[in-house]
């Protein structure tokens, strides 16, 4: 199947993985990028030596296009973002900032650059400084998502911008690779399929909860992290609902940032304070949601931790190999877009 996703990037498949914390590791990256997709590395929860590793076992695992992400308000994403200009990434794909100069690191070398994207004034606003796709994520989608459903939002960015577009926020099947086909996209973005695979390092825990659990059983709320984000109804995802902002729990939850990105903990503190106290409130929400990640995703914890889920997960039933997620979401949606001609 022909796009202009797959010409863009040189793939096969119109179908990317979602850069996920925790769950999108070299691995299952090179898994997707093997299958003919294109596997996009998750960085955040990566310092810079860590992220130059990742890139470059991914390069050991497939000779094929790959991306890496860098999401800008995440302590040490800039630094990330250099690291992945520095290893010439084929594809980056940044979120929640501005990525102008990302786009001119990537461009000296090759590179392609998406920018994720949740309004058409923010897909206009990354075309204008030559953002070459943007991946626009609807309110269906496993953690940050627009409050406006993919039916609606994704032809409103395909009616503001000229570039790429892959769509992000339930989609599971080939039924959902044919409607985004339809609604303007030129490719679609899977997490929630993608991480029930049997090459996916996420917890047996969360699999089983992804087979399990119907679209309902997922909650859209800015109580977790501060920003609008999709996670399951667990125990921990309603305590943590529930609980709100908690700075004590923050300052504790910090000490484990801060190693895992190898800065001292004062520093690091001190450079978050400075920031200002909307963005140090808005820090301690994420410190508090990178340990609830954590203990869901890793260790299949939901009594204490919380998993991002997307609406999708209704749609799954299997844990299959990624190559064959690929193969049937293509052949399906090949024979429902020849339908309409026949017709």
């Amino acid at each position: 199947m022909k796009t202009r996703v797959t010409e863009l990037f040189g793939i096969e498949h119109p179908i990317v993985l979602s850069g996920m914390s925790w769950i999108s590791t070299p691995e299952l990256v090179a898994a997707v990028s093997n299958a003919g997709g294109l596997g996009i590395l998750a960085t955040g929860v990566y310092n810079a030596g860590q992220t130059r590793e990742a890139i470059r076992r991914v390069r050991s695992l497939t000779d094929r296009p790959f991306g890496a992400n860098a999401t800008l308000y995440f302590p040490g994403a800039r630094e990330n973002a250099q690291v992945l200009l520095e290893e010439k990434v084929p594809v980056i794909n940044f979120s929640m900032g501005k990525g102008d100069w990302i786009v001119k690191g990537a461009h000296a070398y090759g590179g392609k650059v998406i920018a994720t994207v949740t309004t058409a004034k923010h897909a206009q606003s990354a075309a204008s400084y030559g953002t070459d796709a943007v991946l626009v994520t609807g309110n269906e989608a496993a953690a940050h998502g627009s409050g406006v459903s993919s039916m609606v939002l994704i032809p409103r960015v395909a009616d503001a911008v000229k570039v790429p577009i892959v769509a992000a926020g339930g989609f599971a099947d080939g039924r959902g690779l044919a409607a985004a086909l339809v609604l303007g996209a030129d490719g679609v973005a899977m997490g929630t399929r993608l991480m029930n695979t049997k090459e996916s390092p996420a917890h047996e825990g969360c699999k089983a909860a992804c087979r399990e659990r119907e679209a309902e059983d997922t909650l859209y709320t800015t109580r977790f992290d501060g920003q609008p984000c999709r996670i399951l109804l667990s125990p921990g995802g309603k305590r943590a609902v529930k609980r709100g902002l908690d700075l004590k729990r923050a300052a504790f939850n910090g000490v484990e940032i801060s190693r895992m990105l190898g800065v001292p903990y004062l520093k690091m503190a001190a450079g978050v304070l400075a920031s200002g106290w909307k963005n140090t409130l808005q820090l301690a929400h994420l410190a508090n949601a990178f340990k609830g990640f954590r203990l869901a995703c890793t260790e299949g914890d939901l009594e204490r931790g919380v998993l991002p889920l997307g609406q999708a997960s209704s749609l799954i039933a299997d844990t299959p190999t990624v190559a064959e997620v690929l193969r049937r979401t293509v052949e399906e949606a090949e024979a429902l877009l020849a339908r309409p001609r026949a017709l």
